[in-house]
Order: structure tokens, then sequence, then C-alpha cells
């Protein structure tokens, strides 16, 4: 690397298990890369695999697949620098291999940041730090490295690390003890809300205490649950952010390196908070349909505001053409929820359908009259309405082949306040870890130009409308206050006593409280969602169902 040669962080959406896609994504970009007279062309954490791969890891097919890419990687790497993040083999003694199935093949991986120069394997640098918190669980698949290295690049000394490496003050300070003069940092980092923020610091931080310019490049797409955000960035030795690339999209971004230090020529704003979160619902929705294979969507939008704000989620990511809206009325469905349900429908000119679900309902309830007689009426009424509507929707995904999104929000889904086999019946739950209050502050971003959820929708009370003049607050506290509660509970892992001490009510803490915990084998069989919190339910939370476990 000569004095101002170009570094460029290549922020990719890399496809889990589609080697084939993957390889060509990096050979296109090499191609563009030396086009453009870049010397240094850098692929984020796992870009040959995708991330996670999880239990992908553990089929000898596996190491089949990474042994044939070599030789494309090597090819890929002509005329340039190839820095690249793929799993490797961590090679045992005979005695060791794993001998199942009548093959021997080696026991474990390293996560790892490969290096190719001219069409040469050159370096191999070992993740160090293997996270297994939160969504992560990679020391169930590799094996961590244990030896800071740097590859020196024309007399340039760059540093190497990988993702959760750059976390720990140690590594990173071994890593520059070996004299770098500056390090590369792959990444699969994951959004969640204020994240941009946390790295942005955290680096600049790293920057200023080692007086070593860092380069963080991140993957980009929805995996599942995961949303990795990309926003690929920069800082120079004294901790200024000097390069920034977007956020959900594929981007490169461009470095240039003055004989001392990073010089960045472009800075892309950081958005809103509400745009980034809302961004994150599109990307989730968007990959989670391409990678699965569905094309349509159809969701039953019942003039509430969540499932408002589905519908507006869904037509972004997958075009209104490719939505249909279902309003599924009964005895207790106000007009103006009709109204409103239609109304948005036509703005977002997506396809609607009405479909009353009054024969359904009492078709079963003659059929259930004789094992209803003489039991009172409560919530078993309520729930046959909302699986009456969840029936009815499956039937037409099964038709049409259009994969049902579920609309409920992460604060009803803590408390259980839905219904297992009904409104929780669905393919992909696109709020499942937005709290409600973020729901009214999303809708109200999505109307910032113009009436795209009708204001009503945003005003009226909220109601499941299950029952005459029901109320959500009947039955919960105020979403601010319920809100605050449950992320303290379940974010925070805060004890119920420790909630109250901070100044709530604790017959309502604590009624709070068992109702999160009961409810755990609902949200076991709810439906995937794109996960945007600090603590989703999903990966984030692993409590067992039957448990004993008492405050």
């Amino acid at each position: 690397m000569i004095r101002t040669s170009c570094i460029r962080l290549l922020q990719m959406d890399a496809v889990v298990g589609d080697f084939d896609a993957n390889l060509r994504k990096l050979a296109d970009a090499a191609k563009t890369a030396r086009q453009d007279r870049v010397s240094v062309l850098i692929a984020p954490e796992l870009a040959l695999t995708g991330y996670p791969p999880e239990d992908l890891l553990l089929r000898p097919a596996l190491i089949d697949k990474l042994n044939a890419s070599e030789s494309r990687l090597c090819d890929i790497s002509q005329g340039l620098t190839l820095m690249v993040g793929a799993p490797s083999e961590l090679v045992r003694e005979p005695s060791t291999w794993d001998l199942g199935n009548n093959s021997a093949r080696p026991a474990s991986l390293f996560n790892s940041l490969i290096v190719y120069n001219d069409g040469v394997r050159v370096m191999t640098y070992h993740k160090q730090s293997l996270p297994n918190y939160q969504v992560f669980d990679e020391r169930r698949y590799f094996v961590a490295g244990s030896e800071p290295q740097i590859c020196d690049l024309d007399g340039v000394r760059i540093g190497l690390l990988v993702c959760e490496d750059v976390w720990v003050p140690e590594i990173v300070e071994a890593t520059c003890e070996l004299g770098v003069d500056c390090i590369v940092v792959v990444n699969a980092s994951p959004f969640a809300e204020n994240k941009v923020v946390e790295r942005h610091e955290h680096l600049k931080h790293r920057a200023r205490v080692n007086q070593v310019p860092i380069a963080y490049v991140n993957l980009v797409g929805g995996q599942d649950e995961l949303i990795f955000d990309g926003g690929s960035f920069a800082v120079n030795r004294v901790g200024q952010i000097i390069a920034q690339a977007n956020f959900f999209t594929e981007d490169v971004l461009d470095l240039f390196w003055d004989g001392s230090d990073f010089i960045g020529h472009r800075l892309e704003n950081v958005p809103s908070s509400d745009w980034m979160l809302y961004q994150a619902l599109v990307t989730g929705v968007r990959d989670y349909f391409k990678k699965t294979g569905f094309n349509k969507a159809v969701l039953g939008l019942s003039g509430g505001i969540d499932s408002a704000l589905t519908l507006a989620v869904a037509t972004d990511a997958l075009g209104a053409e490719n939505v249909h809206a279902v309003m599924m009325p009964y005895l207790y469905t106000a007009d103006i929820s009709v109204t409103d349900a239609e109304r948005q429908a036509q703005i977002l000119g997506c396809e609607f359908s009405i479909v009353s679900i009054e024969p359904m309902v009492r078709e079963f309830m003659q059929t259930l009259k004789p094992f209803f007689e003489g039991h009172p009426v409560d919530s078993t009424e309520e729930n046959l309405q909302s699986r009456c509507r969840g029936m009815l929707l499956m039937a037409l995904s099964n038709k049409t082949g259009a994969l049902v999104l579920t609309t409920g929000n992460k604060s009803e889904m803590a408390v259980g306040y839905a219904t297992l086999y009904g409104d929780m019946a669905g393919g992909y739950a696109v709020l499942k870890d937005v709290w409600k209050t973020r729901v009214y502050d999303l809708a109200r971003y999505v109307n910032r130009d113009c009436e795209v959820i009708p204001k009503r929708v945003i005003v009226r009370p909220p109601s499941a409308e299950l029952a005459p003049g029901q109320e959500d607050s009947d039955s919960l506290p105020p979403y601010d206050r319920l809100d605050t509660m449950l992320s303290l509970y379940i974010e925070s892992d805060l004890s119920p006593q420790e909630i109250i001490e901070s100044g709530f009510d604790s017959t309502e803490v604590k009624r709070m409280c068992r109702l999160v915990d009961i409810n755990e084998y609902k949200r076991q069989q709810s439906a995937v969602g794109p996960r945007v919190t600090v603590r989703g339910f999903g990966r984030d939370r692993r409590y067992p169902i039957a448990n004993r476990w008492s405050f």
C-alpha cells in the first residue's frame, strides 16, 4: 500500500448459506475496485457464509464448501488485497477427530479474517473474543483465537480485528503493541435502537486512547430476526469520525491512507431514531420475504394503530401491489374502524377486502353451545372472534401463497394480550419487538409529510374491539407507564421490588411481572419478527416455560 492508497469498505448483504451468491458479490466488488484503482477491499465478518450460519457450521459438507471457495477467493483477489470474513478450519490431531458416520473431519472452526493478495492467501487472523450473550452464541461453533496479528502491506502495518474484539480494550491494546499504523475491524453487528451512537462513541474512545485510526465495516440486511444496519465508518487517530456510509443499504466507503492517518471524503448523516427504527422494520420484512421465497403478504387491517403501522411497513418493503389488507368486522367493530381501514388501503394503493366474521362466529357458537352450557361468558368468546380471523387469514395464505403478517406489538406480547391461533397466527411478526409507545412514534413518523395513516387511528383510544366499549386501558395500565415497567423488567432485569422502589405502584408492578412470566408459553409459539431493542423476545431471552421461579 503506497501513500494515498485507497481502501474500500464493502458493506454487503451476505445471504446465509449461499456461497455462490456471496462469492459473486465479492467478485463483482473486486472487479469494480480494480477499475477504481482501489488497493485494499475489505468485506464484513463471515461475508462468505452470511451471519449467523448457526448449525450449518456443524454440517460436514460446510468444510467442502469452504475448501471449494478457496480458489475462487484467490482469483477474486487478483490485482488487489482482499480481506474477507469466513470460517476457517481448526486442524486437530487425528485422534481428536469426530469419527461419526465413518467420516473424519475437523471438530472445530475459527471465526476468521482471511487476507488474500494478488491471488495468494497471505495470512489468517482468528477472532479472539467470541460473544455468548444477547443474540450471540459463537462459543457453540467456534474456537477462540489467542494471538493478535498484523498485516504488512508495503510497509503499512494493519492490525486485524473481528467484531467483538474491538470492544475488549486488552485485545485492542495488544494489537497496537505490535506497532500498527491502523486497525481494520470487520463486523456482523445487528441493529438495536441507539446502537449506532454506542458504536461511534466506543470506537472514537478506542482510537483516542491508542492513538490509532480504525476502519469499521459492517454487514447489512435482514436475517430471520436479526437486522444488520450497515453504517460502516472510520475514525482517525484522534477519535474523529472522518467517513460514514449509508444505513440499511449495500454501500462502499472509500478511505485514503496519507502515510499516517485515514482521510475520508464522504460523511453521511446519521438519521433520526424514528427513521432508523422504521427502516429496520422495512429491511426485516423485505429481506425475510426475499430470502425465504415469498412475494406477497396478507394481513388483518382492523382500523387500529398496530395493523395500520404494519400495513405501512409492508407496502414500503414489498410494494403495494404485493400486499392484501383484509378487514374482518364483527358485531363490536366500530363503523369508523372499517372506514379508516379502507381509507388507508386506498391511500397506499394496496388490495383491500372486507369479510365479516359474524357467520363464522355464529356457527362456532352454535356448535359449541352444548359444551358452553352453564358456563358464564368470558374471554373464550372474545378469543373465538380472534381465532376466526386467524383461520380466515391462514386460509387466504394457503390458497394464494401470501405470507400472513401478524400485527401485535412487544407490549402486548409481553403481558400475553394476544390470542394464540388468532391474532398471533402468521409467518412474520413485524412489530414483535416494538413497544406500543414506539408504535405511536412511528405512526406519526409515517405521517410526517402527508397522511398515510388516518389521523383518527392515531388519536383514538386503543382497543381490540372484542367486546362492547372495550378499551386496552380496561385491562392494562397506560402504555407509557406499562412500557417503562416492562422495559425495566425485561430489558434491564430489575426485580419487581426494584421497579417499585423507582416509583411505580406495587400492585401494578407485581401484576405486570406475573403476566410476563406466565405468558412465556405464548411468546415461544409466536412468529419470528425483527429484533430492534437491546433484548427482544427470541434469541435474546430464553426462559423455561415450565418453572417455579418466584419473584
